[in-house]
């Protein structure tokens, strides 16, 4: 049975807005869910299915409505810093231990090593833990990075990064270094500026003139 271009036009569509149901970050949800809906309403009205058009464009403007209200809104970014056995931290690890371990393949909570630990809070609710320690006296060494899911957007990397430069330059850092564990996490460390060196380790300069 051959199929017209009508057809796949409906069925890409279709697989689109599935595809965008499995997203956990809102922000990729909004923006495939457009890209489908945006699709089915073409379709819609191709066909004459009027219905299906103007219900989908209703969609297409809800998308792009919260998509503005998202890189329009202004965020409050904070950190909280906590103790090595503090009680939420510890729960923190165990709840997104699954998760945790997708990025950082075995990955193993070392309190001991700490030397910077905080809680990345955006307009007050938990959005990621930050855990590191200072290797040859100049160096952060990152251990752990994580942001959950309904945050991913690069805004908690940038936050820590580029806003929380200055002060990990007044603790004597210069540079910040990690290991890329995952495909997820290395293109998370090149989004946000880091380069690998000779020994696959991915490393971040701290510009001091910026």
């Amino acid at each position: 049975m051959e199929i017209n271009i009508l057809e796949w036009i409906g069925y890409i569509a279709s697989i689109i807005i599935a595809i965008s149901m499995t997203m956990n970050s809102i922000v990729k949800f909004r923006w495939v869910n457009l890209a489908g809906a945006l699709t089915f309403s073409t379709y819609g009205f191709l066909i004459g299915a009027l219905p299906v058009g103007f219900l989908n464009g209703f969609i297409v403007s809800v998308d792009i409505y919260y998509l503005l209200k998202i890189y329009s809104k202004k965020e409050t970014f904070e950190t909280l810093e906590v103790r090595a056995d503090n009680k939420y931290l510890l729960r923190f690890l165990e709840f997104h231990n699954k998760e945790i371990q997708s990025y950082f393949p075995g990955f193993t909570y070392k309190p001991e090593m700490n030397t910077i630990s905080f809680f990345v809070l955006r307009n007050m609710a938990v959005t990621g833990l930050f855990l590191a320690h200072r290797e040859d006296k100049n160096i952060l060494k990152v251990g752990l990075d994580y942001v959950v899911p309904e945050y991913r957007d690069f805004k908690n990397g940038r936050y820590i990064y580029h806003r929380l430069r200055r002060r990990f330059i007044d603790d004597g850092f210069d540079s910040v270094k990690t290991y890329g564990q995952s495909k997820k996490h290395i293109k998370y460390l090149r989004k946000i500026g880091f380069s690998e060196d000779k020994s696959n380790m991915y490393i971040k300069v701290l510009d001091k003139r910026v």
